[in-house]
């Protein structure tokens, strides 16, 4: 199938890109003076994090519009974004304790943040089960529905954690006009990295969407050619 092989070219390229901007991180980039090398983690874990929420908010939105419209697309790309919002929420928590570590002493503080990212990750986990548990498509399209617009209204909570309530996690330097921000070549590299992560998305969402299809279309004949057995 055409967008399968496309997926795959794209999540290729991808990986390959992300291998390059990892190497541009870790040789070319300046160590932060404070944090040292545990700060090229940051290149890894902040574009997983966006991609993360966004992937959920994606999800939301599209399972808001599947209730009006009943169109099985929106449900089908829901699901490909829940699953690769799952890869993404699981790069976070493993991710940031390694650097938080040697930063903060400890692997896991329950920190504003961190708590509402273990959660988010918990509802994209219960969201996968719920799908797999309903056996009926319809009822299995709407309860997952009203779940991951539950998961997008998380996502605002957890961006604005850091200024909600007392948290470990410094306030964002990316893109800011005022001080401190993030020095032009840590910029760079940490732009690099999101749009590989976007690839990525892009490329994974492709692949499980197609098979997803796939999936529905085996089932389809499968079924058809019970009844026309029984007939």
């Amino acid at each position: 199938m055409r967008l399968l092989r496309a997926g795959r070219w794209i999540t290729g390229v991808a990986l390959l890109l992300l291998a390059g901007v990892y190497v541009r991180a870790l040789a070319f980039t300046p160590v932060e003076r404070m944090q040292g090398a545990a700060q090229k983690i940051f290149y890894l874990h902040v574009p997983a994090a966006i991609w993360a929420e966004t992937s959920m908010i994606l999800v939301g939105l599209a399972s808001v519009f599947y209730l009006f419209l009943k169109d099985p697309r929106l449900d089908r790309f829901a699901a490909a974004s829940a699953e690769v919002g799952t890869v993404f929420a699981t790069v976070i928590l493993t991710t940031g304790p390694i650097w938080g570590k040697p930063i903060w002493g400890t692997w896991w503080t329950w920190d504003a943040r961190l708590t509402l990212t273990l959660f988010l990750f918990l509802l994209y986990v219960g969201y996968m089960l719920l799908r797999n548990a309903v056996s009926d498509p319809g009822e299995r399209a709407r309860f997952a529905a009203v779940l991951g617009i539950c998961g997008m209204v998380l996502v605002p909570f957890i961006h604005f954690s850091v200024y909600m309530f007392r948290t470990l996690h410094p306030m964002p330097i990316v893109l800011k006009p005022s001080s401190p921000s993030l020095p032009p070549v840590m910029l760079a590299t940490w732009l690099m990295s999101l749009g590989v992560f976007t690839l990525l998305y892009v490329g994974f969402v492709i692949q499980r969407y197609a098979l997803s299809y796939l999936r529905e279309q085996l089932e389809a004949v499968g079924e058809a050619g019970s009844g026309k057995g029984e007939g």
